[in-house]
């Protein structure tokens, strides 16, 4: 059975198809309903709304394309057995005078396809923010080839959504009026949408345009990490950034890996909407989000008790499950090591070192000449929801320390302050400590501790376990009592 094979069994799966403005696409999830995997992602660029920009038609081509996918992802989800399957068309159709007939095609397919207004759009785009970003506050602003959403978010609650003509599909015409006038017209869109923001706050940036965006800007910055979830970007910084992309021909771009050619061709058109929103706005910070409309579709429908989870440790969890780690023997792990973590009272902390814990110990079961590389592969490309740049940075951080190499690249040490960056490696070698001395055996960690006392750091082991303490064992009590500035004791 593959690790796909296995995800999908650990969870219902569960399907989801947008009909959107540029693409119709066919998600497949499974796993932990908190942090749920895809298991599927494939997508048409079929531009169903390049038609209703100019005519207020969808197109015939098009619309054929779009129907010639569906009927293949009918085929697929047939086969796959997923029997939960959610459709959804959002503003090209919306606006089409001839969106109705279009969606009887679809029915006639065997879906039950939902249209959504402006707002309810706007509203479940900012519910995958908030479920990608537990507590988060600021404003959603999500494009897509026919629309401009915004909505305000603050923790759980979303007020104002709307929706704005101001698709990537339309601003090129938009913008061959002139920058002054493009400025202008985005402008008297947003009055008209009766639309402001409290200035300094977090612009939440959702849409496939905007994360290719968010790619180019971390390769401008010679950012170590090159998954744009999760990305903060100074707003200044973002503006200077936009406006010096907005000048470029498209045909003067570097391709970027994973981002389309058509994406591409419209990155300066994204740049230079996004720029007037950075004006008009006035955010503090840009946060580029992976999570919009079709995970807010599935956040919705989780229970209470699921959303209140942790993302990050649910997600952790599930993966660490795959390579063969109890999430139960992790949290026991990390009881055990929690003397090398001196308590702040940040409850957010502890979380990351349960994920941190749980990550060291998976990686324990690869090949001891792959764990270096795992710690990038691992940490930092795999999207971590719930994780923000720089934890992400502390988990390679723990990973490389339980390897036993405390020099961090200065690229990644940049992203953590000092303090955090020791913590994160007093993490990973005390798991390392722990995993060498007891196997992390339950009755291992049952009959021992490890303790701070005075300006030692004492590891107490029951006489029946003393023969488990070897020179191995000594030798990296002694490294993570130097770490910590203590001295090492066996008792």
């Amino acid at each position: 059975m593959t690790s796909t094979e296995r995800r999908a069994t650990r969870g219902t799966s569960r399907a989801i198809i947008d009909i959107g403005s540029n693409t119709v696409r066919l998600v497949i999830y499974g796993g932990p309903a908190r942090a749920p995997n895809v298991l599927h992602n494939e997508k048409v660029t079929a531009r169903l709304g390049k038609g209703v920009a100019e005519t207020g038609l969808l197109g015939e081509r098009a619309s054929n394309a779009v129907l010639a996918a569906l009927a293949r992802y009918r085929v697929l989800l047939q086969l796959k057995g997923v029997e939960r399957v959610d459709v959804v068309a959002t503003a090209a159709v919306r606006d089409a005078t001839n969106g109705a007939a279009f969606l009887e095609k679809v029915a006639k397919l065997g879906f039950a396809p939902r249209l959504l207004s402006g707002e309810e759009e706007a509203v479940t785009s900012a519910h995958g923010v908030l479920g990608a970003f537990p507590g988060a506050s600021g404003v959603v602003g999500d494009l897509g080839g026919g629309s401009l959403e915004l909505v305000d978010i603050d923790g759980d609650t979303c007020r104002h959504g709307v929706s704005m003509p101001l698709g990537t599909l339309r601003l090129a015409k938009m913008r061959a009026t002139g920058d002054r006038l493009f400025a202008q017209a985005v402008a008297k869109a947003l009055k008209k949408a009766a639309w402001a923001a409290e200035p300094g706050t977090t612009l939440y940036l959702v849409g496939g345009s905007l994360r290719a965006f968010a790619r180019f800007a971390m390769v401008q910055l010679e950012w170590p990490i090159d998954d744009p979830h999760g990305f903060v970007l100074d707003a200044a910084e973002g503006l200077r950034i936009a406006r010096n992309l907005a000048r470029r021909k498209p045909e003067s771009l570097r391709p970027l890996a994973g981002i389309s050619t058509a994406r591409m061709n419209s990155l300066p058109d994204t740049a230079a909407l996004l720029a007037v929103l950075i004006r008009r706005l006035k955010p503090g910070k840009l946060v580029f989000s992976a999570w919009g409309l079709r995970e807010g579709l599935l956040y919705e429908d989780m229970p209470a008790g699921t959303r209140g989870q942790d993302p990050l440790v649910a997600g952790m969890s599930a993966f660490v499950q795959e390579q063969g780690i109890s999430p139960q023997i992790g949290a026991m792990v990390a009881g055990w090591t929690v003397a090398a973590a001196p308590p702040n009272g940040i409850e957010r902390r502890e979380r990351l070192r349960l994920a941190a814990t749980m990550l060291c110990l998976a990686s324990a079961t690869v090949e001891p000449n792959l764990r270096g590389d795992i710690a990038r592969e691992w940490a930092l490309r795999k999207r971590w929801i719930g994780a923000a740049t720089a934890e992400r940075a502390i988990l390679a951080v723990a990973m490389l320390a339980h390897t036993g190499r405390l020099e961090v690249p200065p690229a990644l040490a940049a992203l953590i302050p000092a303090h955090a960056l020791r913590e994160a490696q007093a993490w990973g070698l005390a798991t390392r400590l722990c995993r060498r001395f007891s196997t992390c055996a339950p009755q291992g960690l049952s009959g021992s501790r490890l303790l701070v006392d005075g300006g030692r750091l004492v590891l107490e082991v029951q006489p029946t376990l003393a023969p488990l303490v070897n020179d191995g064992v000594e030798r990296d009590l002694r490294a993570l009592a130097a770490h910590l500035g203590l001295k090492a004791q066996v008792a």
